[in-house]
């Protein structure tokens, strides 16, 4: 076989000589097609499924955890939630408005898939350091918010960061969050002999073909010629869609319902039938199309947007028609469920490709490589080598909230529709976004937290922090952390240092996942982030949904009341190992990430929800990168309230830099009112969790006495002008 087509469709020598073993011949173009792009690291996760098996998946809550469209658990009141996180990395690199669009259009079906409404989308963003990366950091927000803003759906969180690593292979991962009632949750098993194929939705046209061959391909100089393996959206057109597929969710002749995502048509009906434990058959004659002269392999390829399969039981498909031409959607039947367990299609009265299912899903090879750590010396910090004194803790303090990693993303959360739906209780901005529950009180808290800069510097420890992180996020909101969806991104595999990395994270991921309790119900894996050999940092992306009982109840960052005490919850260490501090202070990126006692994390964060319960806080927020005083600065900025505090020399053995800027974990800042102060300390004591006094809110200035004062107005303008 040679070689130009093997990489077209992303099968090796060694994988083309597996199929034809398997299928006992030769494959056709049509046939080779459909297996590669199955076959891809994009869909069968053949590198990353060894380790995927160590990561915990269920739960008391779970309904529903990896191997459908979206994962689901149970909120309480007969609601669930639907969400899952996925990236379109290499798409929005060649073509970064289209490619974060249509991101969104893909996560979003795969949550209206579920049978659930989507309430909520969020974003995990990636781009070299401005302004050399603008042109892709413009294209993928307009992407996002011009999809978003159309589909109705508010963009409610997310983050943004700039470093080296991903100058040229930016990462978009997008994140949908939706609500369904427990007895109409839809799942995508095609079953029962001769029900129909209906295709839904947009007609089939030519974008997308190799879309997620590509994506599992090095991004290199020919890549820009991969330009139409970019989907194209519309938003508006999905819109229909998923109203249709709400009016339909519950409609006894709809068996299920399966995104036409990535690999198109081969993907969505192979996963179908492989699930339903059938076979299909497949006339691509009837398959609606855009573009004349199209081939049955481009129509099996093909990755238009806004497409979905329902499987329609026989002589009931004039049930459904109606409200499809309400909706003004084009549909046809273009096949039936077999019991055979083959995929068939036909073309022209002719046998275009004729594949057994287990050979396109269960038969897909898993690889095992050989992983190999890195130098450790690389990354070596002395810290006794570097002044414990900053030359000025403001000083040090107005550089960390004016950064662009640190400082407010409101530049770019305020092109997104937000409160569209009028379901957005907790805006961007904050901790984590919460969304409420039309018709109760129930809120749903919900973030995407990454640092990958501790990740490239220990990906065991890095995975902890992330997945504590976020849960951290949660809480601060008053929300009980309840499940996660992953987005794993890493560079080329087939480098002895990346796939150790792959390893280290997946593992560091479980162990975290056990000890919160928290089960990982969805997800994706993006390898091959390389541009011309260059690796991004690994990048385990966590999406996090957590639930509260009553969301007028809920906390925000921002300090709420003049008098309040402000406390810092969790002990604090010296903690300088990849800080932000370090970095932006001292040109360094260097040293060991900060150690997780994730005992520690846990009972801190059982301390927050136990206090916020009782409603004894005004406000929480997270301590996170910049440490304990960018994060006070913020709940300042956020609440538009001073704090004064006394000297703060008496913390221990404390160097003042990591005092100030240390990324101890497992830590808050809270406010609270005096008559909350001795239930707050018998709860500390309960929990036997540290607790200490800062200071007291009011004023115009973030003050600590003796040693600096800074204005509401100066911490403001550089926190809020960053992308000015």
């Amino acid at each position: 076989m040679a070689a130009k087509k093997l990489r077209e469709v992303a099968l090796t020598e060694a994988e083309y000589q597996t199929i034809v073993e398997l299928l006992g011949r030769t494959p056709n173009d049509v046939e080779l097609g459909m297996i590669g792009v199955l076959w891809s690291e994009h869909c069968s996760y053949k590198t990353s499924k060894p380790f995927l098996r160590r990561l915990p998946s269920a739960g008391s809550r779970v309904l529903q955890g990896p191997g459908e469209n979206a994962g689901v658990v149970e909120i309480g009141e007969g609601w669930a939630v639907a969400f899952k996180i996925e990236s379109h990395n290499h798409p929005s690199a060649i073509e970064p408005y289209e490619g974060a669009a249509t991101g969104v259009g893909g996560i979003l079906r795969d949550v209206a898939a579920m049978g659930a409404r989507p309430v909520a989308i969020l974003d995990s963003l990636r781009f070299g350091p401005l302004p050399a990366s603008r042109h892709l950091f413009e294209g993928v927000v307009s992407g996002i918010g011009g999809y978003g803003n159309c589909v109705g759906v508010p963009t409610v969180g997310g983050e943004v960061y700039f470093e080296d690593c991903y100058a040229d292979n930016p990462l978009v991962n997008a994140m949908c969050v939706g609500v369904v009632r427990t007895d109409q949750l839809k799942r995508a098993r095609a079953e029962g002999d001769g029900n129909l194929l209906l295709l839904v939705g947009a007609d089939t046209g030519r974008d997308g073909i190799h879309g997620a061959s590509f994506a599992s391909l090095e991004l290199d100089d020919s890549s820009e010629q991969r330009r139409p393996a970019v989907q194209v959206g519309n938003p508006f057109l999905e819109k229909c869609l998923i109203e249709a597929l709400q009016e339909l969710v519950d409609h006894p002749a709809v068996v299920a319902i399966q995104d036409l995502g990535a690999a198109g048509l081969t993907s969505a009906v192979a996963e179908a039938a492989a699930r339903g434990g059938s076979g299909a058959l497949i006339d691509v004659d009837k398959v609606p199309r855009r573009e004349g002269g199209m081939t049955p392999y481009e129509v099996m390829l093909s990755e238009s947007q806004e497409r979905m399969l329902l499987v329609v039981e026989r002589g009931r498909q004039a049930e459904v028609m109606p409200v499809l031409e309400k909706w003004d959607l084009h549909y046809a039947v273009i096949g039936e469920v077999t019991p055979d367990g083959v995929l068939t299609v036909e073309a022209g009265g002719r046998v275009a490709a004729r594949l057994p299912i287990e050979v396109l899903t269960e038969k897909a090879p898993v690889r095992t490589l050989r992983g190999r750590a890195p130098n450790p010396t690389r990354h070596r910090l002395d810290l006794d080598s570097i002044p414990a004194e900053p030359e000025s803790v403001k000083g040090s303090l107005l550089r960390l909230i004016g950064h662009p990693n640190l400082a407010s993303k409101r530049a770019v959360f305020r092109r997104y529709d937000h409160q569209v739906g009028n379901a957005t209780v907790i805006r961007p901005g904050g901790d984590a976004a919460m969304i409420r529950v039309h018709g109760t009180r129930l809120g749903i808290a919900m973030t995407t937290d990454c640092n990958s800069r501790y990740c490239e510097l220990d990906p065991y420890l890095g995975a902890q922090i992330a997945i504590a992180e976020a849960a951290r996020n949660i809480v601060a909101t008053g929300a009980r952390p309840l499940a996660i969806s992953d987005c794993l991104n890493f560079g080329n595999p087939d480098k002895p240092e990346i796939y150790w990395q792959l390893e280290e994270v997946i593992s560091g991921m479980a162990n975290a996942c056990r000890a919160l309790d928290l089960p990982i119900v969805s997800g994706n894996v993006s390898l091959y982030n390389d541009t011309d050999g260059r690796s991004i940092f690994p990048t385990p992306v966590i999406g996090m949904v957590g639930v509260i009982d009553d969301y007028t109840r809920r906390l925000e960052a921002g300090l709420a009341a003049d008098g309040d005490f402000v406390l810092l919850v969790g002990a604090s260490g010296n903690d300088l190992g990849g800080s932000r501090y370090l970095e932006i202070e001292h040109g360094l990126f260097a040293g060991r990430p900060p150690e997780v006692d994730l005992l520690g994390e846990r009972a801190a964060q059982e301390y927050m929800l136990a206090a916020a319960g009782a409603s004894l806080l005004h406000s929480a927020h997270d301590v996170g990168e910049g440490g304990m005083l960018v994060a006070l600065a913020e709940a300042c900025i956020l609440g538009e309230r001073g704090v004064r505090c006394p000297a703060l020399a008496s913390m221990g053995e404390l160097r003042t830099d990591a005092l100030y800027f240390g990324e101890t974990q497992g830590r808050f800042i809270i406010s609270a009112p005096s008559r909350s102060m001795p239930e707050l300390q018998n709860l500390a004591r309960r929990h036997r969790v540290e607790i200490q006094l800062l200071g007291m809110v009011g004023g115009a200035d973030l003050e600590f006495e003796g040693d600096f004062s800074v204005t509401l107005e100066e911490m403001s303008r550089l926190y809020y002008g960053a992308f000015d």
